[in-house]
C-alpha cells in the first residue's frame, strides 16, 4: 500500500500572517529535497502570492472557501495528489475557513487511507485580536470564526506579538485560553518566526482522534458553517497605471474600516518597479519583484459587508486621481 502523505493545515483569520509562516514551510522542504504540494484557497478568483510557489506542485482553489462552497473542488483536488504522489502536503485554507471542515474532507472515504494529517496550525494576530473579540467593533460571524480557527488549532501561533504592548498581549493570551483546548500548545511570536521543529512536529496521535466538528443537521448545505461568513467579501481592483508609493501607502491607511486585509501586485515608479505588498493591521509591507516575474497589477481588498461602489469610489478619488 502507498505511504500515507504527510498533511498540515494553515489557519488563521485574514492578515494573521499564513503565507508567511507557508513560506517558511516549504522553503525548508526544499531544502530537504522534499517534493511538495499545496493547496492555496481565495475568496477571489486570483491569489495574488502564487508567485513565491511556482516551484511546487501547486493547486490554486478559488471564488470560494474550501471548507464549504467549494469542498468538491477541494476533494477534486486530494484525488489529484494521490494519483500524482508527494512527499507533503500542506493546505492553506482562506482567512475565514473553518479547518473542522476541511479535516472532514480529509479524513473521509478513501481518503484518509492516503493522507495523514500531522497538526492543525492556527494562527492569531496579536494587535488585532482584542478588536475582533468586541462586540463594538465586530461582528458575530467573525467572532465566530475566531472561535473555531483557535479551539480546532493543535497548534496556535499568537503572531505580531511585537506591535503590542505586554499588557495587551498578556489581555490577549488569557482571552484566547477560553478557547483554546487544553491540549494545544501556543507559541508567542513576530513575523512569524517559528523554530521548524515546532511546525512540523506530528501533533495528532491518529486521524480517529480528531475532534471533529461535523454538521449534524439533515441539511448539510444549509448549516451555519456554510453561510458565517457569508458577508466577508473580496473586491477585485484591475487596470491599474503606476503608482508612487508614499501615494499608495497614505491610500491604504486611509481605507475605510469595513476593509480587513488589502494585498495585491502593482508597478511603483521609480526603482521599485513590479512590486507586491500586503496591507494588514495597519502595517504595510512591500516585497520587489525579481525580473522576469510575470504578474498582472492587481489590487485585493477583502473585509467585511463591502460596499463594493463606495471602495471603487474611494480608489477613484484617491489613488487614481493622484497618479
Amino acid at each position: 500500500m502507498q505511504t500515507k502523505i504527510p498533511t498540515y493545515i494553515i489557519s488563521g483569520f485574514l492578515g494573521s500572517g499564513k503565507t508567511t509562516v507557508l513560506k517558511r514551510m516549504v522553503e525548508h522542504a526544499r531544502h530537504q529535497q522534499l517534493k511538495v504540494g499545496l493547496i492555496l484557497n481565495e475568496l477571489g478568483d486570483v491569489h495574488v502570492e502564487n508567485y513565491m510557489f511556482k516551484q511546487e506542485q501547486m493547486v490554486e482553489l478559488l471564488n470560494g472557501c474550501i471548507c464549504c462552497s467549494i469542498q468538491d473542488d477541494l476533494k477534486d483536488t486530494l484525488q489529484q495528489f494521490i494519483d500524482n504522489p508527494i512527499d507533503l502536503l500542506i493546505i492553506e485554507g482562506t482567512g475565514v475557513a473553518n479547518p473542522n471542515e476541511i479535516v472532514d474532507s480529509l479524513v473521509s472515504p478513501p481518503f484518509h487511507e492516503h493522507f495523514d494529517l500531522k497538526s492543525i496550525i492556527s494562527l492569531v494576530d496579536a494587535s488585532n485580536y482584542l478588536e475582533y473579540q468586541s462586540i463594538f467593533s465586530s461582528s458575530k460571524e467573525i467572532r465566530q470564526l475566531l472561535k473555531e480557527q483557535i479551539s480546532s488549532a493543535t497548534l496556535l501561533v499568537i503572531n505580531k506579538t511585537d506591535l503590542v504592548s505586554t499588557k495587551q498581549l498578556q489581555k490577549v493570551e488569557d482571552s484566547i485560553k477560553k478557547e483554546l483546548k487544553d491540549s494545544t500548545h501556543a507559541i508567542k511570536t513576530a513575523f512569524g518566526n517559528v523554530k521548524m521543529e515546532e511546525l512540523l512536529l506530528p501533533r495528532i496521535q491518529m486521524i480517529s482522534s480528531i475532534e471533529k466538528k461535523s454538521c449534524s443537521c439533515s441539511k448539510h448545505e444549509e448549516c451555519h458553517h456554510h453561510t458565517h461568513h457569508a458577508n466577508i467579501k473580496a473586491i477585485k481592483v484591475t487596470e491599474l497605471p503606476q503608482f508612487h508609493i508614499k501615494h499608495l501607502q497614505k491610500w491604504l491607511r486611509g481605507l475605510p474600516p469595513e476593509v480587513i486585509r488589502a494585498k495585491g501586485i502593482v508597478q511603483i515608479s521609480g526603482e521599485y518597479g513590479l512590486t507586491s505588498f500586503q496591507f494588514a493591521a495597519k502595517r504595510i509591507t512591500f516585497e520587489k519583484l525579481t525580473e522576469g516575474t510575470s504578474q498582472e497589477p492587481v489590487i485585493i481588498l477583502i473585509g467585511n459587508n463591502l460596499d463594493q461602489k463606495n471602495v471603487m469610489d474611494y480608489y477613484e478619488n484617491n489613488l487614481l486621481l493622484k497618479t
